[in-house]
């Protein structure tokens, strides 16, 4: 069936059409006034080595110079990074941190893309919170920038690295104000608008269908009496009519 003859019954099943319109508005609605608003709060963490640099000067009359943390960037610093992420990703570091499947609160940890094979890209780490109200939110994100911090020094110490060379966490872009986030929200009215128009097409057509069947098998059972019907009585009339002409010649 082309497009113009799916309007033309859309047009003659109305009746079907509207109602079912009708119940997926108030579905939509419905779903909602339901679906929880959730808030989202971010911040962005960048690895630093110290001022005197990575390594220990080996003679101290000597000490390393002095280097500007932000401009002594190596790759030691990304691998330091993704191992954070990697860390931090952990089904048992979301439970410690409040963060149960299901629950409210979520949080994520990554180097700002979605490609879990490139961790090692930069020292960053971006730390992104969503929780049901503003104040979880940002709550969640101070959490896991603070136990991130606490992980970056205890993965340190398990390598006995010297105190003086340890990396530290500059928070580059604090916890941001929480933002009302309705993609949820939208994606479920959506969805239920579209259930309502896909079973609104459904019922028309089948209405339509079972309309057109029982006309069809009605028109079928009128031609059908009719070509059974009682034999003429002209026929009839010429059958008695040779019945006496034999009794005659009898």
């Amino acid at each position: 069936m082309d497009f113009w003859g799916t309007v033309l019954v859309l047009f003659r099943r109305w009746y079907v059409v509207l109602p079912a319109f009708a119940l997926s508005v108030a579905a939509a609605a419905a779903v909602y006034s339901t679906v929880p608003t959730t808030y989202t709060s971010s911040a962005v963490l960048v690895l630093t080595t110290p001022t005197t640099g990575g390594s220990l000067p080996s003679n101290p009359r000597f000490p390393n110079g002095l280097t500007n943390p932000l401009l002594n960037f190596d790759r030691g610093l990304n691998v330091s990074a993704s191992i954070l992420i990697a860390a931090m990703g952990t089904p048992e570091m979301a439970a410690e941190l409040g963060a149960v499947e299901g629950g409210d609160t979520a949080f994520a940890v990554t180097n700002g893309g979605s490609n879990l094979e490139s961790l090692a890209t930069g020292p960053y780490l971006f730390v992104e919170g969503e929780s049901s109200s503003p104040e979880a939110a940002r709550d969640i994100v101070k959490r896991v920038i603070a136990r991130a911090k606490l992980e970056l020094v205890t993965r340190q110490r398990a390598v006995k690295a010297p105190r003086a060379t340890y990396i530290t966490a500059y928070e580059a872009v604090p916890p941001t104000v929480p933002r009302e986030q309705r993609g949820r929200k939208l994606r479920a009215v959506a969805a239920a608008v579209g259930v309502g128009v896909a079973a609104g097409l459904c019922a028309a057509f089948a209405v339509e269908s079972f309309v057109t069947s029982r006309r069809a098998r009605r028109a079928a059972a009128e031609r059908g009496g009719t070509a059974s019907g009682p034999v003429p009585v002209l026929a009839l009339d010429g059958g008695a009519g040779h019945s006496g002409a034999r009794s005659s010649a009898s």
